[in-house]
């Protein structure tokens, strides 16, 4: 077992169904019908068009002439390039997906292996298998869309940050950043976390020759003995030797809201920020490559004016501060077997119970912030409200809208699994970690109009990669989810097509 079983285990779905889609759905479809022929233009070496339709960069565009190129490399300065075409078919394009999505289950196997190096190899090979069938992530592997590759150089940006290639991170994140603008968000967050992960390196200690009796270390020490630092790094403690301790995720630790407890968290970060400036040419000079992608990134958004590409009206950035608050339902339910049980629920109310004084505020800070959310800032976008072939659709009109009170009612719900992921990460992450992520998610998600559950892939495998769930009960019931959503929405999609009275051609249910 291992990232080889991985990918073969992967690819026994992928060939198949990536056949099946092809030969019933043959045309482009939905956001194809942009990307597709985005794509043949570049493949016929036309790089001067571009669908002014199109929000997102032309990264997806890249990849997939690679494998072209590869076979034919003068095929730009042939007239004959036009007869090429066919190798940038509808087929081929998809495959793309296909090939980049098995590649993505070798890298999180990859990372779930240098996150928890005790991790038997067996078990590790089992749990990319079972994140390799997250439904937004497993559905859009058979369509030309962006998302796979985003989530695929986004992981391989954050392995490459894990093991030391700073670099090399950078230039991967350069090209997340060219297939989703968005990604950039999560380029600062491997870089802030790997520069955290930096200051508390062993070798990095033994550069600068700081001594033990430094408060900023002793500190840091101590913050770290029961718990693991942000991304999982086991970091060898400086006077024993020995690896830092991972605590066991199904080992009752310390509840989400004691967590929070600002002492704590401010000494977290003042040992960090002490850490940070003890090496600060170290950490500029390393990872200088990100903040130079940033300035790029800033600098293009000012001429283009917007930080879309095309559509810019109906993509403007909005504050839709409750698409953080579905993130949370929507996560939480992915990973119902962890969240939705009455041990989880249990352990919530009574570490609630312990904290009374403290907790009633901080509850009644975040219930309110909730219903304020709902309130003044839940947005209908045209597209959601007038597409019923995407799911949330649905969702909308027979949930959040089928009572004016819905939309408030659901806020104790969205509460409990924030709360949930919270007190989950808080077992294995540091409180700077978590801050990190939670913000990173809310840059990403808060700005974006629309409700598009495939947003949420990328700060979905942060959370489950970093949840560091060991119990096998649950990997598997999420896997057995996993596979009756993923043939639910593949049936629809392929065999349950309808027509639009106002708009000729075959419609199909997607996420």
């Amino acid at each position: 077992m291992g990232k080889i079983a991985v990918a073969a285990i992967v690819s026994l779905w992928v060939i198949p169904i990536s056949i099946m889609v092809d030969r019933i759905v043959p045309e482009p479809y939905m956001d194809e019908i942009f990307h597709i022929p985005q794509a043949q233009n570049y493949c016929r070496g036309n790089f001067r068009s571009w669908d002014p339709m199109i929000t997102t960069p032309p990264g997806l565009y890249y990849l997939s002439l690679a494998p072209v190129a590869s076979l034919f490399p003068g095929m730009w300065c042939v007239q004959g390039a036009s007869s090429l075409s066919d190798l940038c078919s509808t087929a081929i394009l998809r495959s793309i997906n296909g090939c980049l999505a098995v590649i993505c289950s070798v890298f999180v196997y990859e990372i779930i292996i240098h996150l928890r190096p005790a991790l038997d190899e067996t078990k590790a090979t089992l749990y990319a298998v079972v994140l390799a069938l997250y439904p937004l992530h497993w559905f859009f592997s058979f369509l030309y869309y962006t998302d796979v590759a985003s989530l695929t150089a986004v992981l391989a940006m954050y392995l490459a940050c894990l093991k030391k290639h700073y670099q090399f991170s950078a230039l991967l994140g350069t090209l997340a950043v060219l297939i989703r603008q968005t990604n950039v968000i999560w380029m600062l967050f491997v870089a802030c976390t790997g520069a955290i992960n930096f200051t508390v390196a062993p070798n990095q200690r033994d550069n600068k020759q700081l001594d033990d009796s430094d408060a900023s270390i002793r500190k840091i020490d101590q913050l770290t003995d029961n718990k693991s630092v942000p991304l999982g790094l086991h970091l060898r403690r400086r006077k024993m030797g020995s690896a830092v301790k991972t605590v066991n995720h199904s080992t009752s630790g310390t509840s989400a809201f004691s967590l929070t407890h600002a002492t704590g968290f401010l000494d977290e970060l003042q040992a960090i920020l002490l850490r940070l400036w003890h090496l600060k040419w170290e950490v500029l000079v390393s990872f200088s490559p990100f903040l130079l992608v940033l300035v790029a990134f800033v600098t293009f958004v000012l001429w283009n004016g917007s930080v879309v590409l095309g559509a810019k009206e109906a993509h403007a950035v909005s504050p839709h501060f409750a698409q953080i608050l579905y993130f949370g339902l929507i996560s939480a339910l992915f990973m119902a077997p962890l969240h939705f049980t009455l041990d989880q629920t249990a352990a919530l109310c009574q570490s609630f119970w312990k904290n009374k004084p403290l907790c009633f505020f901080q509850g009644l800070i975040v219930f309110t912030a909730g219903f304020l959310s709902v309130h003044f800032y839940s947005i209908a976008h045209p597209y959601l409200v007038a597409d019923n072939r995407h799911y949330p659709f649905y969702l909308w009109r027979k949930v959040i809208k089928a009572h004016w009170s819905m939309k408030y009612l659901l806020v104790p719900l969205y509460v409990y699994s924030w709360l949930s992921i919270f007190s989950t990460l808080g077992k294995v992450q540091n409180k700077i970690w978590v801050l990190l992520f939670f913000l990173a998610s809310a840059a990403v998600l808060i700005p974006a109009p629309l409700i598009e559950f495939r947003y949420y892939t990328i700060p979905f495998y942060f959370l489950i990669l970093h949840a560091h769930v060991n119990d096998n009960r649950s990997w598997f019931l999420m896997g057995m989810l996993y596979i009756a959503i993923n043939i639910f929405t593949m049936m629809m999609f392929l065999f349950r097509p309808f027509n639009w009275d106002h708009e000729p051609g075959t419609q199909r249910f997607i996420w």
